[in-house]
């Protein structure tokens, strides 16, 4: 047998090669599979995924890293944290009352609202935020990690499983009611803690991955000094723990790791290469170190020939206490490269999914336990893969670098200030108070989706494709009037993704077919892949703007996503900055914007939803990230003349902290999520006085239940006592494309009524 290090991973994709979980979801919320039959295809998904593990030689294969919907979520069942409305009256946390938290609906218990959501760090994984009440309790309310355990070891796997680690999750959860330290949590917490750890214990398991990815943040002091008394009552349990770190470097958190009393440590070398020798210099002795050379978060494939040199002399300085990881979770990739068929086989040998990282890591595994010849063929293909790569013409237009060279500061400035441009926007668009608009996409039924595959498929001709998306935008165009909608969208039926869509039509992008991602819950996302130097060779969205304009007096706006969100949800190549690369698609953008002008749309939407998202998890890089990204949006929008009005969107974020960031971005109209969150990031609009337009969403979109017309009214009212009526818009959170025709409309029809209702109330008001 041929000898490796040790290696394992910190989680494995969870929704299947063929999106296995999604479809069996999706059949249980809609009463068609029961829970029984859910369960089973959980099962075998996780059966399938610790084989690929062990089949690549892994040293342990990791448990607990599946989730019916959210591993955080898990984490508040595990610990008894579940608010009052769901009423559970304790015991095991049945799983449709975790449905409940996540969607507000499941097919047993009441209907009620969601639990916020937002997104896991810096990646485009979003997860259910857990609430703390002031006098929260914790108690043991779920048996399914140890039941995964049982499930692992009676097929004979090694295990090692994860939890979400005490002071990450505490990090992540929300104070309710009234603001108190969540510090304070901890007396109670650690316990419940210490009995899952003693549970684990007793079933024989070993080793414990700890996640505590806050250790890549910057701490309060406070904060950092907790790590130290909770971890030694956690090492009184008797386990061996590893606590993992990642997405980041941890910097001025390193002692407080170091000082853990634990039997090892996980650290991301891809996002923070520099930080691997300060680490190694200061491991105690007592401690192994988990590199995470292999990027959990990129699907490009590893320079292996390039590490085998870096680690050999870790080898020899650290022996048996060097392990090899993936950087993170491999969540944030998709699942096997193997199935993609249609790709260009040369872009297609620079790739590595899921299945390929555990590869990956064996062959690292096996070259440093010294047993090149092995795998010395492995090491031969790759090295020739990245040295194609690095060569190709397909990646280098020098036309595009020319363009980006050439930008000069007067391509990101509007020609007149904000208040001009308003004072024109309002003469020609004439709108009432609180104007209703929707954020784009209205809902994709099966039938739309069967056009679009079979146009792709080539079973329908382009003269007939373009009939039936012009019967959809026609129908769509009719229900927006029929609701009294004052500004309308053209649907974007013919639209797969709102990030797919524009890098189909993009030089310097490529897509795979199976290359699903999770985002929440049921949802997966398949990111275009930037491999090379981006360029618009045509316009993209104008024909089928125009023709909706064409439909009705009402304006429509034109539908683009922005260079940052692009950029953030898409997988972008590694060998230049981010930032080029955003410029880039800045630029493409621009000659979209000045071609939807041309044709007569008057409002453009430039959505950012991930605009947030896109910010480095320390401070002290922000600046330069944000001075690129607005400067990015700038470029896009710019071009504009002062009458046609730009619009923006962003997603579930916290924007209190970079409001003068936001406001620099000089969008005529901001929209962004506020139902979830009962308008609490409209304090960031208080705090900081936003000059232009905002559209605060009125209702969840990630919910399918329609709320009603007081509720999207005391929403309107709270939004009012922060900003101008004459600023307000008012909008669902985000688009609806994955909602059923009935609730949108009537949803819908009851924002409508509650924006006529505020206008009335203005009405009276005045008299």
């Amino acid at each position: 047998m041929v000898k490796q290090m040790k290696t394992h991973i910190l989680g494995f994709p969870r929704i299947g090669a063929d999106r296995e979980l999604k479809t069996a979801l999706e059949a249980y919320w809609q009463g068609n599979l029961s829970q029984a039959d859910l369960l089973q295809v959980g099962q075998q998904l996780r059966a399938q995924h610790w084989q690929l593990q062990r089949e690549a030689g892994l040293t342990w294969v990791t448990v607990n890293d599946f989730s019916f919907y959210d591993q955080v979520l898990d984490m508040s069942a595990l610990l008894g944290v579940v608010p009052p409305r769901y009423q559970h009256e304790g015991g095991v946390v049945p799983l449709d009352t975790l449905f409940r938290m996540a969607r507000g609906r499941a097919p047993t218990g009441a209907d009620t609202t969601a639990g916020e959501m937002t997104k896991w760090f810096d990646t485009n994984y979003h997860y259910i935020v857990p609430e703390f009440y002031p006098k929260q309790a914790f108690s043991l309310s779920s048996d399914k990690v140890f039941q995964e355990v049982t499930e692992a070891q009676q097929l004979g796997h090694e295990v090692k499983p994860v939890l979400i680690g005490p002071l990450t999750y505490l990090w992540l959860g929300k104070t309710k009611q009234t603001e108190f330290d969540k510090l304070a949590l901890l007396d109670q917490l650690v316990p419940v803690y210490c009995e899952i750890l003693r549970k684990l214990a007793a079933q024989g398991v070993t080793w414990l991955q700890l996640d505590e990815p806050i250790l890549s943040l910057d701490l309060p002091e406070e904060w950092r000094a907790a790590f130290a008394p909770v971890y030694q009552t956690l090492a009184e349990t008797g386990l061996q723990l590893l606590v993992a770190s990642y997405f980041g470097a941890l910097a001025d958190n390193l002692q407080t790791a170091l000082q853990l009393p634990v039997q090892a440590l996980h650290i991301d070398v891809v996002r923070a290469p520099e930080q691997l020798l300060p680490v190694v210099e200061a491991l105690p002795p007592h401690m192994s170190l988990s590199v995470g050379c292999i990027d959990g978060r990129n699907i490009w494939a590893s320079d292996l020939n390039q590490w085998v040199q870096r680690l050999t002399q870790l080898k020899q300085q650290l022996g048996e206490r060097l392990w090899l990881s993936a950087s993170c979770s491999l969540l944030h990739v998709p699942v096997d490269l193997a199935a993609e068929r249609r790709m260009n086989p040369e872009i297609k040998a620079w790739l590595a999914f899921a299945v390929q990282k555990l590869r990956e890591l064996q062959v690292l595994g096996v070259a440093l336990a010294g047993e090149d010849d092995a795998i010395a063929h492995s090491l031969q293909l790759n090295a020739a893969a990245i040295e194609a790569r690095h060569v190709s013409p397909r990646i280098h237009k020098p036309a595009v670098k020319q363009r980006v060279a050439e930008i000069t500061p007067d391509l990101s400035e509007r020609s007149s200030p904000y208040e001009q441009r308003a004072a024109v926007q309002k003469r020609q668009l004439q709108l009432p108070l609180y104007p209703t608009t929707t954020i784009g996409s209205f809902p994709q039924t099966a039938e739309i989706r069967k056009i679009r595959f079979d146009f792709k498929q080539l079973l329908m001709g382009r003269e007939e494709y373009e009939r039936r998306m012009q019967n959809e935008i026609k129908s769509v165009i009719e229900q927006q009037q029929a609701l009294g909608l004052d500004v309308l969208v053209h649907g974007e039926a013919e639209r797969n993704d709102m990030v797919e869509y524009f890098g189909e039509q993009l030089e310097g992008f490529v897509f795979s077919q199976q290359g699903w991602v999770q985002s929440y819950g049921s949802r997966c996302v398949k990111p275009p892949i930037i491999y090379g130097d981006v360029s618009r060779p045509e316009p993209m969205t104008v024909a089928w703007s125009q023709f909706a304009q064409q439909q009705t007096k009402l304006p429509v706006k034109g539908m683009l996503t922005g260079p940052v969100t692009i950029l953030q949800w898409s997988f972008v190549r590694d060998d230049q900055p981010r930032a080029q690369t955003c410029l880039q698609l800045a630029l493409a953008l621009r000659d979209e914007v000045l071609d939807l002008e041309q044709a007569g749309i008057k409002i453009i939407q430039i959505d950012e939803a991930a605009f947030r998202e896109g910010l480095p998890l320390r401070r002290a890089e922000w600046d330069a990230y944000l001075t690129w990204a607005v400067k990015a949006f700038r470029i896009t929008a710019s071009g504009a003349k002062d009458e046609t009005q730009i619009h923006t969107h962003m997603c579930y974020s916290e924007f209190n902290d970079i409001m003068p960031a936001i406001a620099a971005m000089d969008a005529d109209v901001i929209t962004i999520e506020t139902s979830r969150s009962q308008m609490e990031l409209l304090d960031a609009f208080q705090d900081f006085d936003y000059p232009n337009e905002i559209g605060p969403g009125v209702y969840d979109i990630h919910s399918p239940r329609v709320p009603s017309v007081e509720e999207m009214q005391q929403l309107l009212i709270h939004a009012r006592q922060r900003i101008p009526a004459e600023r307000l818009w008012v909008n669902p959170d985000c688009g609806l494309k994955t909602r059923a025709w009935a609730e949108t409309l009537d949803s819908l029809r009851n924002m409508v009524t509650a924006a006529q209702r505020m206008r009335g109330e203005e009405v009276k008001h005045c008299h």
